[in-house]
């Protein structure tokens, strides 16, 4: 079912012959010794060009664009609806999280059901107001904080590393490193570099590789007993977070190292996961297939020496997200502050807006009329999904 089994070189039927070619390769090239994360991928890495919308598909992003331009729209503080939930209007963060991808990213998750895109984007809204993750640059109003999850993260356990071969941002997930008992703040924790990550994703590119390493770690001394599997209960808890509120983030998971009994509960919790992330997962992987050696950590075949240091990588992390946050929610202000604008803009770095809102980069392209449309946009935050559809 999980096509688990060791990964053979194919011209030996070896395993062994794929390590010491990879160590001889190292030998040629320097490691490069770092202690925080890559800013931004190479220059040689590019995210691959977008998949053109069909005309039924734009009309049905459309919908669900004018549906959330409503200044009118109320969504509820929790996720599931009580006598204590309150209905408010949208901030500006998370008019900010509402881009033409977030859209398109529900939008194929619920198969282009306008419905469906809508009720469940305004679910990940509550949701993201009742886990404490709205507020983009003040953590001071977030419950889910540096401060909160810094215990968690002392022993390196979940890192953001380097990008994969389509510049996707890394995160390493390492079970064996696991420092805590079971708790809800391990889920925060998660959720908290679910975050860092998409903040270092870079302009093109909306997903992120997950690299799943099971291998045990003795040298770390816990002080107290831990689990290096969670429960089916925390298990299946984390799938609905994952596969209800970051529908179509997952762009790879490989996973390494597999003992028998994480292999039991991955058993446990196929059935569980959606058939699209299914597709994502490799087992057994070899990293170095899927990510350049200059951004893949040396326990992997790859070239970075990257030993976790708590009191240098975690200061650091923060920092770097913190200013990529920053940098988002100033290009929001400047291309008008409104709903629809693109992560292509928002991570970008073009003086100009490039993707107007409600159009796409084909419409660009080959519209005479899309540079003054673009001029528009930057100086009408008021502009909706129809008027700029009927200019251009």
């Amino acid at each position: 079912m999980f096509g688990f089994g060791k990964k053979k070189d194919v011209s030996t039927g070896s395993s062994s012959s794929l390590t010491s070619t990879s160590t001889d390769a190292k030998k040629k090239k320097e490691l490069i010794t770092v202690y925080t994360p890559f800013e931004n991928p190479p220059d040689y890495i590019k995210p691959p060009a977008e998949t053109k919308l069909t005309n039924e598909q734009t009309q049905k992003y459309l919908e669900v664009l004018k549906h959330f331009q409503n200044e009118s729209l109320l969504i509820s503080t929790t996720e599931h609806k009580t006598h204590t939930s309150e209905m408010k209007p949208l901030i500006e963060d998370e008019k900010a999280w509402l881009t033409r991808e977030c859209f398109l990213r529900y939008l194929r998750a619920t198969k282009w059901e306008v419905h469906d895109a809508i009720k469940r984007i305004e679910g990940t809204l509550s949701w993201r107001r009742e886990f404490g993750i709205v507020y983009q640059t003040d953590d001071s109003k977030n419950i889910v904080t540096p401060e909160l999850v810094s215990p968690e993260s002392e022993t390196g356990k979940e890192v953001v590393l380097g990008f994969d071969n389509e510049s996707r941002s890394c995160l390493y997930l390492k079970p064996g490193r696991q420092n805590t008992k079971n708790s809800f703040r391990q889920v925060q924790h998660l959720v908290f570099f679910l975050e860092r990550c998409i903040d270092f994703m870079p302009s093109g590119q909306d997903s992120l590789a997950l690299l799943i390493d099971f291998k045990n770690h003795p040298e770390i001394a816990a002080d107290v007993e831990t689990s290096k599997t969670p429960p089916l209960g925390v298990g299946k808890q984390v799938l609905h977070i994952l596969q209800t509120h970051y529908p179509e983030r997952l762009g790879k998971a490989l996973l390494t190292n597999i003992p028998f009994l994480a292999r039991t509960f991955l058993k446990l919790i196929y059935p569980f996961i959606d058939p699209l992330t299914r597709e994502k997962l490799v087992f057994d992987a070899d990293f170095a297939e899927f990510c350049p050696a200059e951004q893949l950590d040396k326990d992997f075949n790859g070239l970075v020496d990257f030993d976790y240091d708590h009191s240098k990588y975690y200061p650091a992390v923060n920092e770097i997200a913190y200013k990529k946050r920053v940098h988002y929610m100033e290009r929001f202000k400047k291309f008008g502050g409104v709903v629809g604008l693109s992560e292509v803009d928002l991570r970008g770095f073009e003086e100009n807006l490039t993707i107007p809102v409600g159009l796409q980069p084909s419409d660009i392209a080959n519209t005479p009329s899309a540079a003054s449309t673009t001029s528009k946009i930057n100086t009408e935050s008021s502009t909706s999904a129809e008027e700029v559809a009927t200019e251009v």
